[in-house]
């Protein structure tokens, strides 16, 4: 048996912040929810949805300054003390991810209310936990409902929009591992899940010129290729058709940099490698990810050169369950070198 499990609703337009108690009575989660946000998110819309609900339901709130086990656990606490009968996560992706694990940890669905488009943790079923040093993808449940609202998500920074560019471009390269696991490995592989994760990465190329303007088209763009992601992700039941050795670079800066950069910036600068490594056009991902203002290198990703060679050498080991490019020893230090060094990373 295969289980698909995708959000039931996906709401997508400006001023959206009332649109939450309706599409929790349309789904019947209850009268008692639990609104997460963190300190800046609160501001900039959890208070005015956190408001909404309270004209019609019995609203606690929690302030989660961040991705880790010690933020879920008390989230489920708080949680099981109200009696939470759902979760509405009001941030970006560490918030978003807190929910996600607590909600599945709970028996409870959650809504995903977004306030970047930095990556697509806004509508899958895996949330990052910074736990032991390091991110580590935990399996969970997708939000039951997806709000996002353009003129919340324009407020954030243009840098995370074009993060968003850059993990939507990791698919292409996510792909090819997948199917190179498949080959090699035997691996279960959705054809369909793979088009769909696919037709996300293209349609931004193809809209670089459009998304680089920042504007509320902009927003729409990136945001409705990170939940076709998502949603391929909950078709293919894992993150195969968007996480492949680009994600496995990503997490290894993570677990060694003192200072790493957004999910997306370096989920993109590792496209660019594993690309090379696997004779793709290299160069059109990365003009399209200069063309939107994402890094391209170790430079710009504020990272130490020799950083990005170690996590280079040391990703494979990351999901050593997860056949990519990279293989099963990983890539030797002089062959990383000389990857970064062609593509212009270093």
């Amino acid at each position: 048996m295969h289980l698909m499990q995708l959000p039931r609703e996906v709401l997508l337009g400006e001023n959206l912040k009332g649109e939450v108690p309706s599409v929790a009575r349309r789904l019947n989660l209850g009268r008692e929810v639990l609104v997460i946000y963190g300190p800046k998110t609160k501001k900039i819309a959890g208070n005015d949805v956190e408001d909404h609900l309270g004209e019609s339901f019995e609203v606690a709130s929690l302030v989660v300054s961040g991705a880790t086990m010690k933020e879920v656990e008390m989230t489920i606490e708080v949680a099981g003390e109200i009696g939470a009968e759902w979760l509405v996560a009001v941030g970006g992706g560490s918030i978003i991810d807190v929910a996600k694990l607590a909600s599945y940890r709970l028996g409870v669905p959650f809504i995903s209310f977004p306030t970047t488009a930095s990556h697509d943790g806004i509508a899958s079923a895996n949330a990052s936990i910074r736990d032991m040093g390091a991110k580590t993808s935990i399996k969970a449940l997708p939000p039951i409902a997806v709000i996002a609202d353009v003129n919340v998500i324009k407020t954030a920074p243009y840098r995370y929009l074009a993060a968003g560019v850059g993990d939507m471009i990791s698919n292409l390269t996510a792909v090819k591992d997948w199917q190179l696991a498949h080959r090699i490995k035997g691996e279960y592989y959705s054809e369909y899940a793979a088009s769909l994760s696919l037709m996300s990465a293209k349609m931004v190329m193809k809209n670089a010129d459009i998304i680089r303007l920042g504007n509320e088209e902009s927003v729409r763009k990136v945001v409705k290729g990170l939940i076709s992601s998502g949603v391929a992700m909950s078709i293919a039941g894992s993150s195969r058709p968007a996480s492949g050795a680009e994600h496995l670079f990503s997490h290894a800066l993570d677990a060694i940099v003192p200072k790493p950069a957004l999910h997306g910036e370096q989920c993109g600068v590792g496209t660019i490698i594993m690309a090379y490594l696997h004779g793709l056009k290299w160069e059109r991902i990365r003009e399209t990810l200069k063309k939107v203002g994402a890094p391209t290198n170790a430079y710009e990703l504020g990272i130490e050169p020799e950083y990005i060679i170690e996590a280079l050498t040391l990703a494979h080991r990351i999901r050593p369950e997860r056949y990519t490019i990279l293989g099963k020893e990983g890539i030797t230090r002089e062959a990383a070198e000389k990857a970064v060094r062609i593509t212009g990373v270093i």
